[in-house]
């Protein structure tokens, strides 16, 4: 391109330099502001749409028509949803996009996650329902039996099935409780403890709620076997738990004596 203005001088051809600059720039900014933006459709965006529990057999079909593309980020799980639906997203839905843009999504899996069943017997109800919901397990039907106990956790189940601490289950399971009702049985029949060794007699007792009482001694017990010969309340009477139980101990095979030594209480 021949310029106007002689460049035999310095003046013209810094006039020259200047003229050049000028249309480059112009070139430029038409490039970049007119003519590109008109071809690509430069300034345009399309929402987001919301693809919360869209299954993945349909999102082809569903981003495709609004020139959007996906890619799948992770999976978790949720009970809500049928696997292999979207949970989540990014961009967000409603949000403004170029054409072409990729959304991020979060897919529900095939097969929920398992966890432990956790500690719950002996656990207050309320306890034990919280620590269900932190498990992300689901508290069932609560069944109440006989205990002194109110609203204790007696029992875990699912489906009928006694379940223990440690077991495997699904997340989301549905676990049924069963608890005591505060009132449990106020009277029962005293347990036999006569010709039973002492050792196995306290056991017993303490195993019945019940307490040890006055015991009383009969005869030698040295070097021998003791059993109990007498109990106070007598078998199959009626007592309350923490009642208390007297006991008479003696050798094995001791008859007693008549007007003898007087006996020991311990």
């Amino acid at each position: 391109m021949k310029l106007p203005i002689s460049t035999d001088t310095p003046k013209g051809f810094l006039i020259s330099v200047l003229v050049i600059i000028a249309l480059f720039t112009l070139s430029t900014l038409f490039f970049f502001y007119i003519y590109l933006p008109s071809f690509t459709n430069h300034g345009e965006s399309i929402t987001v749409p919301d693809l919360e529990g869209i299954h993945m057999d349909d999102i082809d079909d569903f981003l495709v028509k609004r020139n959007l593309r996906y890619e799948v980020n992770d999976s978790s799980y949720s009970e809500k949803y049928e696997p292999l639906t979207i949970l989540k997203q990014y961009p967000k839905a409603g949000s403004k996009v170029k054409e072409g843009r990729k959304i991020f999504i979060s897919i529900n899996r095939v097969s929920p996650p398992t966890v432990p069943v956790p500690e719950l017997v002996d656990r207050s109800l309320r306890n034990a329902e919280a620590v269900l919901k932190s498990n992300e397990l689901n508290r069932g039907q609560i069944t109440y039996k006989p205990s002194q106990f109110l609203n204790l956790v007696l029992e875990v189940s699912q489906n009928g099935e006694v379940l223990k601490p440690g077991d495997r289950i699904n997340k989301g399971s549905v676990i049924d409780l069963v608890v005591g009702d505060g009132y449990g049985k106020s009277n029962f029949d005293a347990p036999d403890l006569v010709n039973t060794d002492l050792e196995n007699a306290r056991f017993i007792i303490l195993g019945s709620s019940l307490e040890i009482g006055l015991i009383t001694v009969e005869g030698d017990t040295s070097n021998s076997k003791i059993i109990v010969t007498r109990q106070h309340p007598a078998p199959g009477q009626q007592v309350r738990i923490g009642d208390a139980i007297d006991l008479w101990i003696s050798p094995e095979g001791y008859e007693g004596t008549e007007g003898g030594e007087e006996d020991e209480e311990i």
